[in-house]
């Protein structure tokens, strides 16, 4: 009795340990999942205040705005881009190592380019303005780059393989097209393409070959139906039940 008693505990002290986890689980899923979504609620209220501020303000601010939203705009979209085409090419591993590298670089130059958008100072905004640009340039030359040749290997791998179904499917065509080289066919020629025709001379026999009634020198049977003759009694062959035939007596 005790026995039983320690399993059941056992087992109601597992269940509570497995609802706990799969609580856990689930909570830090739903976490996860508003999180990304209030991030990306934020990024998209921030693009749209960068567009609104690059068309309505004039002067510096208008240009930080439009440096900013480029360098968002380069950035998403070669990250969409490679982490789209790695779980089909393992190759591009190196080039998400290389681009988190670059993002670094990307967040840094977004938070110096925020802090400017509450600078005061004009001036200093001018001042600045040329090296934040020439940054920017570099870095989105880069995240670029990487979206490009992403694409480009993409494209011939998808080239490639376009190529080879296409013969595959041309082999296989001309495998469900065997009549057309069967012996005793010829192919012609025509505007609209290749056709089997078959050989007029393969379908007769050579002369060596035919039946002994062909042969010349031998007279033909003639055509049409033929009479059936009556059996001829004098040659007829007697059974063995049967009695001699007496001769006929002379006088």
């Amino acid at each position: 009795m005790t026995a039983v008693l320690a399993i059941l505990a056992l087992l109601f002290v597992l269940f509570v340990a497995a609802g706990v986890f799969v609580t856990v689980k689930a909570v830090s899923a739903t976490k996860r999942g508003v999180d990304r979504t209030v991030a990306q609620a934020r990024r998209t209220v921030e693009d749209t205040t960068l567009r609104a501020r690059q068309y309505t303000q004039t002067g510096p601010a208008g240009q930080l705005a439009q440096m900013r939203l480029s360098l968002r705009t380069s950035m998403r979209a070669t990250q969409e881009a490679l982490r789209a085409a790695a779980p089909e090419d393992q190759s591009l591993s190196e080039a998400l190592n290389l681009f988190a590298r670059l993002s670094a670089h990307g967040h840094e130059l977004d938070a110096d380019l925020k802090r400017l958008e509450r600078e005061p100072d004009r001036t200093r905004i001018t001042e600045r303005l040329p090296e934040l640009r020439e940054r920017l340039e570099r870095i989105t030359h880069s995240s670029d780059s990487l979206r490009w040749a992403a694409q480009d290997r993409a494209q011939k791998f998808a080239d490639d393989d376009l190529a080879a179904l296409a013969g595959q499917i041309d082999v296989e065509a001309g495998a469900l097209r065997h009549w057309t080289s069967a012996p005793g066919a010829r192919e012609t020629t025509s505007g609209q393409g290749t056709e089997a025709v078959p050989d007029p001379l393969a379908a007769w026999p050579p002369p060596s070959e035919q039946p002994e009634s062909e042969q010349p020198g031998t007279a033909a049977a003639p055509e049409g139906p033929q009479a059936i003759d009556a059996p001829d009694p004098r040659i007829r062959t007697p059974y063995p039940w049967q009695k001699a035939a007496r001769p006929e007596s002379t006088t």
